[in-house]
């Protein structure tokens, strides 16, 4: 009896080739479950940011965001701690809802990982802003990133 060694690499690249189909398979589900699975958890916030509590008639509101709210998005601040604005008379984004006590407009809380860490009511004006946010920032567990 004589054996083919042609058929028998056909045959070995045919069992190889249904392997790796099942394996290209498989990669792809696991692949897929994993992405719906990413889709359906809930927004966690595991970062600092700045949660600027304002209504639309709050002129001390309008004065920030003149004297302040075009430089933020560029400083080292933001990078820390980004802003995040919340208008009080819409509803309260769920993930913020143990921040009690907002009554003023403007109020700047500091949350870090879904946690109250600083607030400061009110603006209190362009000079006096910035070392405030600083001595909050320096409230935060783990810093600011530079």
């Amino acid at each position: 009896m004589s054996v083919n060694p042609w058929g028998l690499a056909q045959c070995a690249f045919a069992a190889i080739s249904k392997c790796m189909k099942r394996f290209s398979i498989l990669t792809g589900l696991a692949v897929l479950a994993i992405a719906v699975s990413a889709m359906a958890l809930p927004r966690v916030v595991v970062a600092a940011e700045l949660v600027m509590f304002e209504s639309e008639s709050c002129t001390w509101c309008q004065r920030w965001h003149d004297e302040i709210g075009t430089i933020y998005p560029k400083t080292s601040d933001a990078r820390c701690a980004p802003l995040r604005r919340v208008d009080i008379g819409e509803a309260r984004p769920d993930d913020l809802s143990d921040i009690k006590g907002i009554v003023y407009t403007p109020t700047f809380v500091l949350v870090d990982a879904g946690r109250e860490v600083a607030r400061l009511v009110g603006y209190p004006g362009e000079d006096f802003f910035w070392p405030i946010l600083a001595d909050h920032l320096a409230k935060l567990p783990n810093g600011c990133p530079k």
